[in-house]
């Protein structure tokens, strides 16, 4: 082995960057205690761990300092580092947060409790198995048009747009919703996501399908009874209530709920 070779194999990775490296960056000396969940879908436990405290560290720091230095075989899923990728999503104090954006000081020395997110199978630790969600994405009736691209739009047609598309799929909202997350019905509910990409879909002027009926039969929309939760938890503050299920809810009541229509719709026969 060359010496350049021998370089590479010994240099840490950036994931495992001792937060001893600047001892000027550490807080008086002080700690933090973690109590991690360890563990698979037969069941595990919360272990503690003890780390330095470093000015302006993140859960995801001190979750990969955990995995560097104290238990090699701590599984954590994370991407970019930065609040972009969705990757991080995790239950803190019971809370769905993205770890790489919840600071370890908002918590003042008091306990910090990490586990998967809830709604969905365990893999190990605090990797869950979210393939559910791709599997719900791909029954979606893509975008159709009969128009032929670049589309011309109103102006205000293209803003209405632009909230939906922010989505970074860390699916924190399906994790607090208490359709998946008690009532455990994903056979029957898509979840707050995918409204949110549905409505997308529905309220682009050039898309020419119908999902209503597909909104209301299989993804179980009247499940929602709007209580704000996925709401509250969104990293990138996609108003998923107000903006996608409540107009979703009124397309469909305004289809299959209007007397006039419900009437023409004997009328025909359908």
């Amino acid at each position: 082995m060359d010496n350049e070779a021998a370089n590479q194999k010994d240099m840490a990775s950036k994931a495992h960057a001792d937060v001893h490296a600047d001892e000027k960056a550490t807080v008086d000396g002080r700690t933090a205690k973690l109590r991690v969940f360890r563990g698979d879908a037969a069941g595990g436990e919360e272990v503690e761990y003890e780390i330095p405290l470093v000015e302006g560290m993140v859960v995801l720091d001190a979750v990969l300092h955990v995995q560097a230095h104290q238990a090699g075989d701590l599984a954590v899923r994370w991407n970019c580092k930065a609040a972009h990728c969705g990757s991080c999503s995790a239950e803190i104090n019971g809370r769905p947060k993205l770890m790489c954006k919840t600071r370890v000081e908002e918590y003042d020395g008091g306990e910090i409790r990490v586990h998967p997110l809830r709604a969905f199978p365990v893999i190990k630790d605090l990797v869950s198995d979210v393939s559910w969600n791709y599997e719900v994405s791909r029954g979606i009736t893509p975008f159709t048009t009969s128009q032929q691209a670049p589309f011309t739009m109103y102006e205000e047609d293209v803003e209405r747009l632009y909230e939906p598309k922010k989505c970074i799929e860390c699916f924190m909202c399906q994790d607090v919703c208490h359709v998946l997350r008690t009532h455990h019905k994903h056979a029957q509910f898509a979840g707050p996501r995918f409204f949110v990409r549905n409505q997308w879909l529905e309220m682009h002027p050039m898309d020419e399908a119908d999902r209503l009926s597909e909104l209301k039969e299989r993804d179980g929309l009247g499940f929602c009874n709007i209580t704000k939760c996925c709401t509250e938890v969104c990293p990138v503050d996609i108003h998923i209530t107000d903006n996608s299920i409540i107009p979703l809810k009124e397309r469909v009541a305004d289809e299959y709920y209007d007397p006039a229509k419900w009437l023409m719709r004997k009328i025909r026969g359908r």
